[in-house]
């Protein structure tokens, strides 16, 4: 136990060093997109010639469509443009040979594929990963949020169900917020500019990568370069993955639906102390939202934001079961 203490008041004492000496935010956002934006260049020049694949579509009303498109270029979006506009506008996720695939990522083989939305039969996939979205866009909020003298760590997000009541972004706020307790006004700011980037309507762009390139995009944080290490360890391929959203890029534990305009009703609901950690002081912000398919009367907001602002609480690895697809579905918007 004294080992462990001491281990983590060394690692506070880098973080804070680290925090006196890393540049401005708009200098650290500039060259996580500059790295973000080599490494897809790289990417799609592995496919110099335009090569055609066969996209069998699967889905109601699709069963016996085939679209030719193009290897490495054309997206799960690229062919629900040659659809109709309804495909497009409500598609939030695909299942490509079975496996989920961001609308934004690119076709690389012959496939069978199918367009996911928030009112399939079944959207457990889709509404775990719009969760996880939501989770995204609020730190992405939370990183901006302060004046750029306050330094804004973002830590591993964690994997909650949509049956927890709130999506979860934990953080560590600058040592000198340690003492700063959000007022309801100070929640209605972070859902404000949450706000923004839905209305914004901007793609979440997904891009795997080798650990080396997570590490330069993430050079500033020890912090996400630990959190870099573990996923490429536990990911069967050893890779990451990095998404983008304007010029924001972060670190996900999976798919993210494609673009922030498919979230609707969307409230910071509450900051809660976790106590002190590694990295400094410990926060979880959660948070409440609904998409764009989906509705809620005011009546059934105020009660579902009751709960939302109570402190969620994390299973560990060992004890975390996933959701069956019934409790996955988010509340039924009233009638």
């Amino acid at each position: 136990m004294a080992c462990r203490t001491v281990c983590q008041v060394i690692q506070r004492r880098l973080a804070s060093t680290a925090a006196a000496v890393r540049p401005p935010a708009a200098e650290v956002h500039s060259q996580r997109n500059a790295v973000f934006s080599r490494e897809q260049a790289r990417q799609r020049a592995l496919y110099p010639r335009v090569e055609k694949i066969e996209v069998a579509m699967q889905g109601p009303g699709l069963d016996g469509t085939l679209l030719v498109m193009n290897r490495g270029m054309s997206t799960p979006l690229s062919c629900a443009r040659h659809l109709t506009e309804y495909h497009v506008s409500t598609s939030a996720l695909a299942l490509v040979d079975g496996e989920l695939w961001p609308l934004h990522q690119p076709l690389t083989h012959s496939c069978s594929l199918s367009l996911l939305t928030f009112k399939d039969a079944d959207p457990s996939l889709v509404n775990q990963a719009y969760w996880r979205s939501c989770a995204a866009l609020l730190g992405q909020v939370l990183e901006t949020a302060f004046k750029d003298d306050f330094v804004v760590e973002l830590l591993s997000t964690p994997e909650v169900p949509v049956t927890s009541g709130a999506f979860c972004c934990d953080v560590v706020l600058d040592a000198q917020l340690d003492s700063w307790t959000p007022s309801e006004e100070s929640l209605r700011s972070l859902t404000r500019r949450a706000q923004q980037l839905i209305h914004q309507d901007l793609a979440w762009e997904p891009l795997e990568v080798a650990p080396p390139v997570a590490l330069e995009v993430f050079s500033h944080s020890r912090c996400k370069q630990e959190e870099v290490e573990q996923k490429a360890a536990q990911s069967p391929k050893g890779t990451v993955m990095l998404h983008r959203c304007g010029d924001h890029v972060l670190l996900s534990g999976g798919p993210l639906v494609a673009r922030t305009g498919l979230c609707s009703q969307y409230e910071v609901t509450a900051l809660h102390s976790l106590g002190q950690g590694p990295w400094g002081l410990h926060r979880r912000a959660q948070g409440l939202s609904l998409p764009l398919q989906l509705q809620a009367h005011h009546t059934v907001w105020r009660k579902l934001r009751q709960r939302a602002e109570k402190p969620v609480e994390v299973p560990r690895a060992d004890e975390a079961t996933p959701p069956s697809p019934a409790d996955s579905a988010p509340p039924p918007a009233a009638q």
